[in-house]
């Protein structure tokens, strides 16, 4: 029987919500011990700490020293990866970085060299490769059903407040591209199976910053090449009004020499109309409670399965070493690195007006 991997969460805001359901299930049945979390705002880490009843720390250094956990989740602010992962590294702590891994290729690339280094697991949670109709697309392509993949759309659009109430903050650290983009960035190129290899954006930085005094990027819009000659077109914003039916709205579509794929990732069908909230859709695959014949909650949908998946790897690479290398879906270093290299290029090509060779 596989002993349950000691794990801590850096991050306890409204992401971290998310691996904290996760992990408290996974405890349940034996894989994971939530040793403790990492949270600088001492409100969010007492709300915390009475929710799930796990000791919270006002720093990483603080949770390694007195937790000992020998695998951590990143679920910080997108600017603030780099750090926190060299930090753990340097402790001998398996790694789940959410997405961006690091907004510099730089940052990435450090991040890499120091796992190796230490002979720690590294997985960024792309969790759309976890959601069913990507997959389904993905292996069409890889059985050739679509033919030659040759252009495509994706878009990924969230409601104002995000930006504006969510996290006002530190989104003038981040953009769109870097938020949302990242997501479709690393789906698109898991699905069609090339590299990118040029890039060029426009975008607008007006709205956001005139209208509420944050200072970002309203929307980017992005045309990259891949390597086997597909082109696709990628469009992220966070703008879109209070009243759409969904914080998200998402989808893609690729098209190729002998068939297409189109995927409504925003409307799954379900679809609900109270006094309360308006119109509303939900998207189950991503996230579903739901209670067990005992009357006990759990969790499913791809937004979960991908932070369990990182359980079963760390269990893995414990049991076989990394060398042998965790099957499934999962995202590592090299692609969190592509990833940030496509919306490090989209934002140089919006700055410098010119097509980047990535």
């Amino acid at each position: 029987m596989k002993q349950p991997v000691r794990i801590g969460i850096v991050g306890a805001g409204i992401f971290g919500l998310m691996h904290f359901r996760t992990f408290t299930q996974m405890a349940k049945r034996g894989d994971v011990e939530l040793v403790g979390f990492a949270e600088l705002k001492d409100e969010q880490r007492k709300l915390r700490q009475e929710e799930f009843g796990v000791p919270g720390f006002a720093s990483l250094g603080e949770m390694i020293e007195k937790a000992k956990p020998e695998a951590i989740t990143i679920v910080t602010p997108d600017h603030t990866h780099r750090p926190v992962a060299l930090e753990a590294a340097a402790a001998g702590m398996h790694i789940l970085t959410e997405k961006p891994m690091d907004v510099t290729e730089e940052g990435c690339k450090e991040i890499i060299a120091a796992c190796e280094k230490a002979g720690v697991f590294l997985q960024v949670d792309f969790h759309k490769r976890y959601d069913p109709d990507h997959q389904a697309a993905h292996e069409a392509v890889k059985a050739g059903k679509v033919g030659v993949p040759l252009y495509g759309q994706a878009h990924m659009e969230d409601r104002i407040e995000v930006p504006i109430e969510w996290f006002p903050q530190w989104a003038p650290n981040s953009s769109p591209a870097w938020f949302l983009g990242v997501h479709f960035f690393d789906v698109i190129r898991w699905i069609v199976g090339s590299e990118p290899v040029q890039v060029f954006a426009t975008g607008s930085r007006k709205y956001l910053k005139e209208q509420f005094g944050v200072d970002t990027f309203d929307c980017v819009n992005a045309k990259i090449d891949f390597a086997n000659g597909c082109a696709f077109s990628f469009d992220v914003s966070w703008i879109i009004p209070r009243g759409f039916e969904a914080v998200v709205n998402q989808g893609c579509r690729i098209v190729g020499t002998k068939g297409l794929f189109e995927i409504d990732t925003q409307d799954r069908g379900t679809r609900a109309c109270t006094d309360e909230t308006g119109m509303r859709t939900y998207n189950n695959n991503f996230f579903r409670e739901f209670k067990d014949k005992q009357g006990a909650t759990w969790y499913g949908g791809y937004g979960v399965e991908s932070i369990e998946d990182f359980v079963y790897n760390v269990q893995h690479v414990k049991e076989h070493g990394l060398d042998s290398r965790p099957a499934g879906v999962w995202a590592g270093g090299f692609d969190g690195l592509q990833a940030t290299r496509m919306a490090v290029g989209a934002h140089r090509s919006i700055e410098e007006k010119r097509v980047i060779t990535l």
